[in-house]
């Protein structure tokens, strides 16, 4: 049994895949407790696998994306082989302080620590991209570990914190661009979901 928060269907909103249709699966509970998080940890339903791809497969979209809370602590490769085996690219979004499953076919790491807490050793998949939380005073390379220890460099996204205050978002958005502009390894991640309202 898996604790599920909700399964959903709807357009990503973030990163590399926005815009892409996608049956969204958000698994309860995290080992973080982050601030600015828009996740409700203490709702759930047990679910079978069997009753998640049934869910999952009354939506037309194949791409699924697995999220939370903090998904790597409930999905292992057995869960990635069952949604392959009904035809899902399977994309998962992680803190990244445990190791993610090597069969999935996109690993969006949001690291939450500077200085430490993502784990890249111990067998996990390296991510495909890397999405960084853009606060005042936040300084986006103390969120990645050694380049020695990546081989590849991912896609790196800078995403502006929503404060849930205008004035400041405003602030944040606008040190956020002039970051990426003096550091244009980096690009720029907008909340879409929350710019046009939907879910």
């Amino acid at each position: 049994m898996r604790r599920i928060n909700d399964i959903f269907y709807s357009l990503q909103g973030e990163g590399h895949n926005t815009g892409r249709a996608a049956v969204f699966v958000r698994f309860a509970g995290c080992n973080l407790r982050c601030p600015f998080c828009d996740t409700e940890f203490d709702t759930f339903r047990e679910m079978t696998d069997e009753e998640i791809v049934a869910e999952m497969t009354q939506y037309p979209s194949r791409f699924a994306v697995l999220t939370g809370g903090e998904p790597t602590l409930q999905v292992d490769e057995a869960f990635v082989d069952l949604l392959h085996q009904h035809n899902f690219e399977v994309a998962m979004e992680s803190n990244g302080t445990r190791p993610a499953p090597q069969n999935l076919d996109w690993l969006t790491v949001s690291p939450k620590n500077p200085g430490g807490g993502w784990r890249v050793e111990g067998g996990g998949r390296l991510p495909d991209e890397v999405k960084v939380v853009f606060e005042e005073d936040t300084t986006p390379e103390t969120y990645l570990p050694s380049p020695s220890t990546l081989h590849l460099p991912p896609r790196l996204y800078l995403q502006p914190c929503d404060t849930g205050d205008a004035e400041r978002n405003a602030i944040i958005t606008e040190r956020c661009i002039d970051y990426i502009k003096e550091h244009p390894e980096w690009r720029l991640s907008l909340q879409t979901h929350k710019l046009i309202g939907f879910k």
